[in-house]
This record gives C-alpha cells, structure tokens and sequence, in this order.
C-alpha cells in the first residue's frame, strides 16, 4: 500500500535518545535516527534555530529530516537541543548563552559523531544553528555544511574566509522572503567564503512554512548527490504517525 510522506509521517528507521557530555559538564538531549537496515552513507548534524524564538531539536525541518531521510536516502541524521533548550523529548542542561558557550554543545555532537564512527559528518544549520555552524563548526571531523535560511547574525567575515581556507563544501540555502537576508544580499555577504553555493528559493519564507520536500531535497542534493531528487512523496510499506508536543524553552 503506498501511503502519501505527511507532516507526521514516520518513516522506518533505527531512532534511539542519545544524551551528549560537554566539555563544560553539561548533559544535551538528542536523537540518532539511522537507516533500519543498512549502513548509512552519510551524517546530518543539525543546529536548531533560536531557542529563545522557538526553536528545538523538534523543529519541523529537522524533525522531518530525521523521519525521513534515514529511510529515503539512507542518512544518520542526528539532532539535539542546545543548552537550555527544551523539546518533547527534554530540556538539555545550562542556558542559552548567545551562541558563546554553544560552541561545547556543537563540539560534542561532532565528538558523539566520530566516537560512533558515523560516516561522512555534515554540519545541517537552520537560522541560529546557520551562526553555530560557521562560528564553531570548522572542525577537521566535518565534511561540510548546508545552511538554511542563514542570517549571519553573529558569523563574521573571519569566519567565512576561515571556511574558504578550509576548501570544505558549503552551501547555503536563501528563501526568497526571507526575514533576515534574501539571495542578492546572500551572494555579497557570501563572497568571502569563495566555494559558498548560494541558492534561492522563490516564494520561500524564513521558516520553509509548505516548502520541507523542497528543502530535503536540496539538503539531500548536497549531501547525498547520488541519490536521486527529487525523494519520493509516497511511501510503499509500513509507516508510522507522531504529532510532536511543542514545549517551550
């Protein structure tokens, strides 16, 4: 029976509660979701947006992305919340500290990631986690980094020109109507960082509101270019449905 891919669809997969340990003796709540049979060919590691504006490991991009691509494209996806950060699934230990202290949270998922031997590590941003990236995630276990809608609230042009130096793929992923910086301030605030793939989405918001098959698709484009795209909308064989509790943090 082929079952149409939904909001709440899940999609079969290996998915366990992780608990990351960082450096400064926080204890961050997570998720690994990989593919139910086979190896995975790659590794999203994702940055939620801004808690203090909503956002959380369950955030609909990245829960979506963890529902699916283990299934759809054979990815590890792994998420979690940042210090402070509440989801259904728990709050993580501390407070949000502006994106400073954050940089212990990002480098235990990266050590989480190659203690596990998780293939082939990128960096998956969304607004706030866009600024964790490029800040504190160029680190030697990275393969790469794909950002969505990134405002370069904090991220300096040091940064950029640091991931230029580095030669690591990057790509960022510009809605149209975005709150904070649309695809022609995009391609100049990205020239630093020269191997910077700046894509728009038109009729796009900040949020991807309608548009998450767009965005998995391009995430898995880049990512996974082996797998073809777009990913199929339907699902032949079993599935399961979750409606999240949003919690506040």
């Amino acid at each position: 029976m082929s079952t149409e891919i939904r909001a709440n669809t899940v999609l079969p997969g290996r998915r366990e509660p992780i608990t990351l340990h960082t450096a400064d003796g926080l204890r961050l709540v997570g998720e690994l979701a990989l593919p139910q049979h086979r190896s995975p060919r790659a590794t999203l590691v994702c940055l939620h947006p801004l808690p203090t504006h909503g956002g959380m490991m369950d955030s609909h991009l990245l829960r979506k992305a963890a529902w699916r691509l283990p299934a759809l494209a054979d990815l590890a996806v792994l998420r979690f919340n940042t210090r402070g950060t509440a989801s259904e699934a728990g709050r993580s230990d501390g407070a949000f500290d502006n994106g400073d202290s954050e940089r212990f949270d990002v480098a235990a998922a990266l050590e989480y990631a190659e203690f596990h031997d998780l293939p082939d590590v990128w960096l998956l941003g969304w607004s706030f986690g866009t600024d964790l990236t490029l800040v504190h995630g160029l680190d030697p276990s990275v393969t790469g980094a794909v950002l969505l809608s990134p405002p370069l609230r904090w991220s300096e042009e040091r940064h950029l020109r640091a991931w230029a130096e580095s030669g690591k793929p990057v790509h960022a992923l510009i809605p149209e109507f975005d709150d904070y910086l649309r695809p022609d301030e995009a391609r100049r605030r990205f020239a630093p960082l020269t191997q910077a793939e700046v894509t728009g989405f038109p009729d796009t918001k900040h949020l991807w509101v309608g548009k998450a098959d767009q965005a998995l698709d391009a995430v898995v484009s880049a990512v996974a270019p082996d797998v073809p795209t777009p990913l199929p909308r339907y699902w032949d064989g079993e599935v399961d449905t979750h409606q999240v509790t949003i919690v506040d943090s």
